[in-house]
């Protein structure tokens, strides 16, 4: 089986000849062709190239058009912070909504307007040439909560809650049209699979999750599913107190980061949803031995069971040993479900 294959297979619920293996880099993978961060994240044709080569040296099963969380609020007018070698970051300071007033005239951006979202459907495309139906080729989007926090500053978000629900859910009305505007065009370019980034989402109580920000991811993944692809879902940090909520969005597999126990994730979303992760990126992935590493994925494919996916709990972090990845590898490719 090739990576294309032996995800798809995975995620049907179909016999595979051994684990998936989907870590996600970035810095990581602008290192190994020797490129400054800012060139990866700015030129599709860079990130291309690192993708591929990452997925080739390290045998990885899919490339990501994955780069930061600044695209759209970028092509919406934020002000965003650029740098040589690192991510480019929202000014929050600054955010674009800053005043709440502003949502009235804002307008959904155009994903094909040559601005950063389009860079990352010529991702899709590049990928789609060079490499479809080898790797699974995933795109990216963020998700209503942390497109919110993008565009609005996080805790004035946060405070909204309390103070102006229904300006949230207006925002999140925005951020849902423009989410599924972007991820159609990467869809129609030739991705596999659109992961969906919500990072913010883990910063708020069952409540808030349940009464905002669910029936938005929901919405969401409906309407992804209903265009025929399949969806990641990635929210950074400890969602420990949404387990169940987010087994029921229908998500196709759920990263779980390292906070949070495998074996906890699994009974909470039943036994059917396909998980991966969750070493922890720096103390395990990075800092470990290759023994301690290949110990911590097996313990987190016994706590996973059979739908399971290998790989880190976030990012691989930029000067992780070659030797580290090697334990993930050989690890993925010597075991079954």
């Amino acid at each position: 089986m090739n990576g294309y294959q032996r995800v798809v297979a995975l995620l049907e619920g179909r016999e595979v000849d051994c684990l998936p293996q989907m870590p996600i880099t970035m810095m990581f993978a602008a290192d190994e062709i020797g490129v400054k961060y800012g060139e990866y994240a700015s030129d599709y044709r860079t990130l291309v190239e690192g993708q591929i080569r990452t997925a080739q040296k390290h045998d990885f099963d899919y490339v990501s058009c994955i780069s930061d969380p600044t695209r759209e609020a970028a092509d919406c007018g934020a002000a965003i912070q650029f740098f040589d070698d690192q991510p480019p970051a929202v000014d929050e300071i600054n955010a674009l909504l800053a005043d709440k007033k502003r949502l009235v005239g804002l307008e959904v951006p155009d994903p094909l307007g040559g601005g950063r979202m389009h860079d990352r459907v010529k991702a899709a495309a590049l990928f789609r040439e060079k490499v479809g139906g080898e790797y699974l080729i995933e795109g990216w989007i963020e998700g209503p909560c942390a497109e919110a926090a993008d565009l609005r500053g996080i805790n004035r978000l946060m405070l909204d809650f309390y103070d102006d629900p229904q300006f949230v859910r207006d925002l999140f009305e925005f951020n849902l049209e423009m989410a599924i505007e972007f991820a159609h065009a990467q869809i129609e370019a030739g991705v596999d699979l659109i992961g969906v980034g919500d990072a913010a989402a883990s910063l708020v109580g069952p409540q808030i999750y349940e009464e905002f920000v669910w029936p938005y991811e929901k919405r969401l993944f409906d309407k992804l599913h209903a265009m025929g692809t399949r969806i990641r879902l990635h929210i950074c940090g400890n969602i420990g107190r949404i387990l169940e909520p987010i087994g029921r969005l229908g998500c196709d597999f759920v990263d779980v980061d390292f906070m949070v126990p495998m074996e906890k994730a699994r009974q909470a979303m039943g036994p059917d949803q396909v998980l991966a992760g969750n070493i922890d990126p720096v103390k395990v992935l990075r800092n470990g031995t290759p023994d301690a590493i290949t110990a911590a994925i097996a313990e987190c494919h016994r706590q996973s069971g059979s739908r399971y996916i290998v790989g880190a709990g976030c990012e691989v972090p930029r000067d992780t040993p070659p030797e580290n990845l090697r334990a993930l590898r050989d690890y993925a490719r010597s075991h079954q479900p």
